[in-house]
């Protein structure tokens, strides 16, 4: 959908994972095994909580770019809370990071390591779902301000501005 670079570091896992779904269309690649394996998700893990959490997450990102989220889920942070991470403390150069605890991690404890990494780093936030209500598509907000609301100004943007110029009083 998106003519974006993917979002930087860890954050391109949890942008993955939310554009499993077209919602214009309603494809799930959650779905194909292709996609199951990009994600790396263990043969064990459930579809629906794996979905549960692509909804979470959405919502979330929904949130960073200022709009509601377009149904009710659970919140993010219930099922973060079960996610187990370590503190993984570097020999070399003594740097310390939240990592997954178990190898290979449940998607859970990834996308937690994740949100985690993008807080330290301060790119959280910018990580954001399309304003179209048709689309919400996860984009990394590369713009100067942060102010981004679409995941492509030449197709959502594009859309958007023209219903609002067709809106107008002649």
């Amino acid at each position: 959908m998106s003519e974006r670079a993917p979002a930087p570091g860890d954050l391109a896992l949890i942008e993955s994972l939310v554009n499993t779904l077209d919602i214009e269309t309603g494809a799930d690649t959650l779905d194909t095994p292709e996609a199951r394996a990009c994600l790396g998700l263990a043969a064990g893990e459930h579809l629906d909580a794996v979905r549960e959490l692509r909804e979470s997450l959405r919502a979330v990102l929904l949130a960073h770019a200022g709009h509601r989220p377009h149904r009710p889920v659970t919140p993010l942070g219930e099922l973060l809370a079960a996610a187990p991470l370590v503190v993984a403390i570097s020999a070399e150069d003594g740097s310390a990071a939240l990592r997954p605890a178990a190898d290979p991690a449940p998607l859970a404890s990834r996308v937690a390591a994740a949100v985690t990494e993008g807080l330290t780093a301060g790119t959280w936030q910018r990580l954001k779902a399309c304003e179209a209500p048709d689309c919400h598509w996860a984009y990394y907000d590369r713009s100067p301000a942060g102010r981004g609301r679409w995941c492509s100004m030449s197709v959502c943007g594009a859309r958007a501005k023209m219903r609002r110029y067709r809106a107008r009083p002649a």
